[in-house]
């Protein structure tokens, strides 16, 4: 069975790939592949199952004025971009806004709204920017480093106890890099006993792509409608700009 991709060429075949074998990177989340995952072995071009089934276009809430489309290169010059949801730099798929520079990791996009952590009794909710007015020093929780309150993070507000986004889900992004399919509710499709490089004889069915948990929490809700009218007040803002320069380019 092949598929068509449009982030590529060719056709993909279903492979599974041996764990613990650096030679396949996933080319929409730049991790390494193992397990079940779409590919090209001709062009060593490998999607991880999560990455392959990801949508064209996704209404999230960290960024709800505009979609966000699925891009298969980054639409920088400098061939890279910041993941606004960790900071860390990627050159490989993202959800980007081009109107708003807003670029997310395609995992990035899909973490959960609500996750347990063993370093903590408490449920997390995801938080998309904290306002803390001592920023420099707020520090993670899980990992004890530096907590940037731009980027998301997972929070107990009741505990103060904020961490990474990416130091709470951490389990679950290295389950996901190993061939196993993280859905928005956290569960995951049994991972594959093969451990050899061949095609997959199986029928072809994807599983269907995870969706960002509907927010529950009023202060998130909160918080996502303050964002919406922050960004919609920025966009009126730039527009009148434009349209002074406009008026006075034909005064000229």
């Amino acid at each position: 069975m092949e598929y068509k991709h449009f982030g590529h060429q060719h056709n993909l075949r279903i492979y599974q790939l041996q764990p613990g074998d650096h030679e396949y990177r996933c080319s929409g989340c730049d991790s390494f592949c193992s397990g079940s995952a779409y590919g090209c072995l001709g062009c060593k071009f490998f999607l991880h199952e999560q990455c392959g089934n990801a949508g064209r276009s996704l209404q999230h809430p960290s960024h709800p004025f505009h979609h966000l489309t699925l891009v298969p290169y980054t639409t920088h010059l400098a061939g890279t971009f910041a993941c606004n949801a960790c900071g860390d730099t990627g050159n490989a798929f993202s959800y980007c806004c081009p109107l708003c520079d807003v670029d997310l990791h395609v995992p990035c996009a899909f973490l959960p709204q609500i996750i347990k952590h063993e370093s903590h009794l408490h449920s997390l909710s995801l938080t998309y920017s904290l306002p803390f007015p001592n920023v420099s020093s707020r520090f993670c929780d899980i990992c004890h480093k530096l907590l940037d309150c731009k980027y998301w993070s997972y929070n107990c507000f009741a505990c103060n106890f904020a961490a990474h986004a990416l130091c709470a889900a951490k389990e679950m992004r290295r389950e996901t890099c190993h061939g196993e399919h993280v859905s928005s509710s956290g569960t995951t499709a049994p991972q594959s006993n093969e451990i050899h490089l061949k095609e997959d004889a199986a029928s072809g069915t994807t599983q269907d792509q995870p969706e960002p948990a509907e927010i529950q929490d009023p202060t998130l809700q909160a918080m996502c409608e303050l964002e919406r009218l922050k960004l919609q007040m920025q966009m009126t803002n730039e527009l009148a700009k434009m349209m002074a320069s406009f008026n006075l380019s034909s005064l000229i």
